[in-house]
């Protein structure tokens, strides 16, 4: 039988919004929920109908899909229909139609889920900031860190059970982890409130854990931090994260890396820039200057006639690339400096250097004037 159009199914445009969605399919489900509707299949099958039409619009992979191929083009993506549909995405009107008529959508569906307590629980990831300087960026480093955690009780191992006790049979389930309840139309089966699904009872829980069968103490790691690692990268620590159930995997653990700010250099990449400051004389007349680098200083030749902002480059003196070999550049970039306050006989001496090139000290702004009046003309 040729499916019904799901923006149909739910009276809306297909250009609803996820709000128009929710709205719609809320009024219809309570319109033609089987409880409200006791022995009538139409409306049974009517409330199936539009709980599988919002399962795929409202997720907006499937709706995509759906828009451009069709219930065929879900179909070859596995989307099953009715019975395949995860009963989670019902989650937000339980408290509608789960309260209401006092049960989930998972027992009405016939989708009964185990509890949680079935299944060992992964154990919960972690994450910090490491803060580190630009020198162990460039070569690497092995950092130590200090964690609080939660860890399995030293003492029953995660079990919750004081050592040379047992577990006892719920007498409430009977061992089967869910009690069976027949309301109305449906037969529903529920978590066991009492043993929380496990089936079991712990009568004498552990006394160093008080039965939860985990501990919070303080751990001490080593992080190696690899050379050449960017600001705000992360390094995961797998199985360093807090404990899991028993028989479970711990999670893991993310050491974001925060870099230092570095009194002479900053870092662009794997390159590195540093300024200097020399005279107007050395300037104009070369010299020679030590350079930092974060290994051994470099003597960097500075030529005359070197103007301000001038920058030079030592090839080799950044930092390595994260997991290769090649290094960066080291820029170095010349400021000069002019004296602020000169002697009668320094004024002078240069009053003849200028003299000497020819240079009026009074009409600074005259080349300006003259290319303004050009422009103007």
């Amino acid at each position: 039988m040729t499916k019904k159009d799901f923006y149909e199914s739910l009276g809306l445009a297909q250009n609803s919004t996820q709000e128009e969605i929710k709205k719609a399919y809320r009024q219809m489900a309570l319109k033609y929920h089987p409880d409200r509707n006791p022995g009538d299949k139409a409306a049974e099958d009517k409330f199936k109908e539009v709980a599988e039409a919002y399962s795929v619009l409202i997720d907006p992979e499937k709706r995509s899909t759906y828009d451009r191929f069709g219930h065929d083009g879900l179909r070859a993506e596995g989307f099953s229909g009715f019975s395949g549909f995860n009963s989670s995405i019902f989650e937000d009107f339980e408290d509608i139609l789960g309260n209401l008529f006092g049960f989930s959508f998972g027992d009405l569906f016939g989708t009964q889920q185990r509890a949680r307590a079935h299944y060992p629980q992964r154990g919960r990831d972690l994450a910090l900031e490491l803060e580190v300087s630009l020198e162990e960026v460039a070569f690497g480093a092995e950092k130590e860190i200090k964690l609080d955690r939660v860890e399995l009780c030293s003492v029953c191992q995660g079990s919750r059970l004081q050592p040379g006790t047992q577990r006892s049979i719920c007498r409430y389930c009977q061992g089967k982890g869910q009690v069976r309840y027949q309301q109305g139309f449906f037969a529903i089966s529920r978590t066991c409130s009492h043993c929380h699904g496990l089936g079991e009872i712990i009568t004498t829980p552990c006394r160093k854990c008080g039965g939860s069968g985990k501990m919070r103490e303080k751990k001490e790691l080593k992080v190696k931090i690899p050379p050449g690692i960017n600001n705000g990268m992360r390094l995961r620590l797998e199985r360093e994260g807090e404990a899991g159930d028993r028989e479970a995997p711990k999670g893991d653990l993310y050491v974001t890396v925060r870099v230092k700010k570095h009194e002479i250099f900053e870092r662009e990449e794997n390159n590195l820039f540093c300024q200097i400051t020399i005279s107007f004389i050395q300037a104009a007349l070369g010299a020679t200057a030590e350079i930092p680098t974060l290994e051994e200083n470099e003597v960097l030749k500075i030529p005359a006639g070197t103007q301000p902002g001038e920058v030079f480059r030592l090839k080799g003196k950044g930092i390595k690339s994260l997991g290769g070999y090649r290094k960066g550049d080291l820029f170095v970039k010349v400021n000069v400096k002019i004296p602020e306050k000169l002697t009668k006989e320094q004024k002078a001496l240069l009053q003849q250097f200028a003299e000497s090139t020819g240079e009026d000290l009074k009409t600074v702004y005259r080349g300006i004037i003259n290319k303004v009046k050009n422009i103007i003309h």
